[in-house]
């Protein structure tokens, strides 16, 4: 066998720019162009190449690099972005009448005989901006209010379908180009997903739109890059250095860019075309691997957009025209409830059989308690259900009319179902909790929590091997991982012994560690790595802690009423104090760390580069002790961009929007 030698700094180089090139191109005929034509296990072993290259040169990793899709640590909240040109909302039509007062309207107002247009199909998805500098993506957010979004840059990023770097074609790269699309899930992904979680006993999405929304909005983007999600991009925002005349010149832009565009978009010459593609679409939408609710239209010239301009908050040259929703009428049977990972307590309809677009469903997902109260929802009500995806429909409304004055109202009850503690309802949010830490039904969440790097940080400790010891009955606490020994991990699948003995002695030294840490372990709601620094900081000791009043904890300048509440609550549950008592019993250690300075009280710091001196996480856990914040993306709300070597674009922007930057040997003076 030929053992590859080690190549030079500069070989490596050369060979990890091209192998990138090679990786964007495959990527874009996989993606875009539906199209690949090399064998996965060929993209794969390209792949394995770059990933080897980077790791023995880490200084060579750039943001835009293919390997970089796997998500970034995760984050405590969102950062909020401003969209420099407002993402509007459209007015909805739902007749053939109305489409064509809409085409009369928009011929009078511009005083025009003819008017081309452009029909999308409507993609039942979460709106997002995707923002490149110079060819290189540099941020992502959401459509929030049309007008401020959150910031989701490492979250899309995993998106497969979404490029990190621009494909150079005949049009020039743009140096500012801002680009609108619809992050969605597949059907096909959606049931895997749906499927997978119920074997897990986690609550079901009701529909691909809400599983693409709730995995965009994770804090942790390797959650986001777990489930399968694709993009469409439609629209432009703001663009420099490139100029068009008409919206279907956007799209064969974005095309040629890389960015992949709905093949089901056409051409209109006039609006009885737009009508006859309308209803041919919606004939063939179940034939579609994605869901859409109608057509959008948008007027093909952007000199007569500009010219028609807004109303309010929707834009005169653009209509969305919706199809008829897929509806059936049942009865409730019954209303359980299930409890998911987090503790999440989901009351779910029970129904008579029903048949809805060709499929049989029998549930429905009530959401909340709240849901129920507003749609007085009773089990033995008729119903009318909706669609919303393959799995889980919709309740839209009860037919009071066929009420016999038999039905019985439901109440979200005040004990778990499947452990008997304690029912929590934060008075902010509409979702019931169990407030058990060692629930069955959120044990394995738990756990990955507890032993993940922020928290106890045992290595080796993961989420494949959690579910196994759970599955076996040697875990029922987190408590519980201090009881395991050498002989129960090696009776465990693709365990060899040296690889239990390294987990054995993972989880020892998690046994040294400091107040902060052991507090967001314990996974109290609200209750994040800063949150758990504010409460060390304010208490001596976890007894402390557990003893002290709603008053007292109410009373710490950052923390306020809901999130007191919750941290009082989870003190007062039995069984998680019965497990606090289990985890200092088996030889926990709490070193309490007292804050070094305040003088970083408010600073916001964001890395870039490779530092000399400090991991990523060494620095970042420096500036926090001292009372800064590390924010993963640049904003005005940032103080300094710290800039290591080969910074990436973060240096840019931190130019462009004038913050200051220093180098490694200044960061070191301020934390000093």
């Amino acid at each position: 066998m030929t053992v590859k030698s080690k190549p030079t700094r500069q070989q490596a180089a050369k060979e990890i720019e091209e192998l990138r090139e090679q990786i964007n191109y495959h990527n874009y005929r996989y993606y875009v162009l539906d199209s690949p034509v090399i064998s996965d296990q060929e993209y794969d072993r390209l792949m394995r190449r770059l990933q080897e290259l980077e790791q023995l040169y880490p200084d060579l990793v750039t943001p835009d690099s293919p390997t970089q899709k796997v998500g970034a640590p995760p984050r405590a909240e969102f950062g909020t972005v401003r969209h420099s040109v407002p993402m509007l909302s459209l007015q909805n039509a739902f007749s053939d009448d109305e489409i064509v007062d809409f085409d009369r309207r928009v011929k009078r107002l511009l005083k025009m005989d003819k008017v081309e247009y452009v029909a999308e199909p409507k993609i039942d998805g979460l709106g997002v901006e995707v923002v490149y500098r110079d060819g290189i993506y540099v941020q992502g957010s959401t459509r929030g209010d049309g007008y401020v979004g959150e910031d989701v840059t490492e979250n899309l990023r995993t998106i497969r379908s979404l490029p990190l770097r621009l494909l150079k074609t005949k049009l020039p790269i743009p140096s500012l180009l801002e680009a609108r699309g619809e992050v969605y899930m597949s059907k096909k992904d959606f049931a895997e997903l749906n499927r997978r979680r119920e074997r897990e006993g986690e609550p079901l999405f009701a529909n691909p739109r809400n599983a693409a929304a709730g995995s965009v909005r994770q804090l942790d983007p390797s959650v986001t890059a777990s489930r399968k999600l694709s993009i469409f991009l439609y629209a432009i925002g703001r663009v420099e250095g490139v100029e068009f005349s008409k919206h279907s010149e956007i799209l064969e832009a974005f095309k040629g860019w890389g960015l992949r565009v709905n093949p089901e978009i056409r051409l209109c010459p006039t609006i009885e075309k737009a009508i006859e593609y309308h209803k041919t679409l919606e004939a063939r939408r179940k034939d579609l691997d994605y869901e859409i609710d109608g057509v959008v239209l948008k007027v093909n010239r952007l000199d007569l957009q500009r010219r028609l301009g807004e109303i309010s908050r929707s834009p005169r040259w653009a209509i969305a025209y919706k199809f008829e929703p897929e509806q059936a009428t049942t009865v409730i049977k019954d209303i359980i409830v299930q409890v998911g990972r987090t503790g999440a307590l989901t009351p779910v309809a029970v129904m008579e059989p029903v048949h809805i677009g060709g499929v049989e469903v029998k549930r429905a997902t009530l959401h909340n308690q709240d849901e129920i109260d507003r749609k007085d929802v009773r089990i033995g009500d008729t119903v009318i259900v909706q669609r919303a995806g393959d799995v889980i429909p919709e309740v839209v409304a009860v037919v009071k009319e066929k009420r016999t004055g038999k039905e019985r109202k439901f109440r979200i009850p005040d004990k778990c179902p499947v452990c008997g503690a304690d029912v929590y309802k934060d008075p902010d949010e509409a979702v019931s909790r169990c407030t058990n830490i060692s629930c069955p039904a959120r044990i394995k969440q738990s756990i990955k929590h507890f032993a993940s790097k922020g928290a106890m940080d045992i290595e080796g400790l993961g989420s494949k091997l959690v579910d196994q010891l759970v599955d076996r009955g040697l875990v029922h606490t987190v408590a519980d991982i201090y009881r395991l020994e050498k002989s129960d991990l090696v009776k465990l699948e693709r365990l060899a012994d040296k690889s239990a003995q390294n987990i054995i002695d993972a989880i020892e030294r998690s046994k040294q560690t400091t107040l902060p840490r052991f507090i967001y372990a314990l996974g109290i709601r609200h209750v994040g790595e800063h949150v758990a620094r504010v409460l060390a900081e304010n208490f001596d000791s976890i007894d402390a802690i557990q003893q002290a009043s709603l008053e007292e904890l109410t009373s710490i300048r950052e923390i306020g009423p809901t999130v007191a509440q919750s941290i009082y609550t989870f003190f007062r549950e039995k069984q998680n104090q019965k497990v606090i008592k289990d985890l200092l019993a088996s030889g926990i250690s709490l070193a309490h760390p007292r804050r070094r300075a305040a003088k970083l009280d408010g600073k916001v710091f964001v890395f870039t580069g490779a530092l000399k001196d400090f991991k990523r996480s060494e620095a970042k856990k420096i500036v926090e002790d001292l009372g800064g914040k590390v924010a993963s993306s640049v904003s005005r709300k940032v103080d300094y961009v710290v800039v290591g070597e080969d910074p990436g674009s973060k240096l840019e922007e931190a130019r462009r929007l004038g913050i200051e930057t220093i180098d490694e040997e200044t960061f070191k003076k301020i934390i000093s």
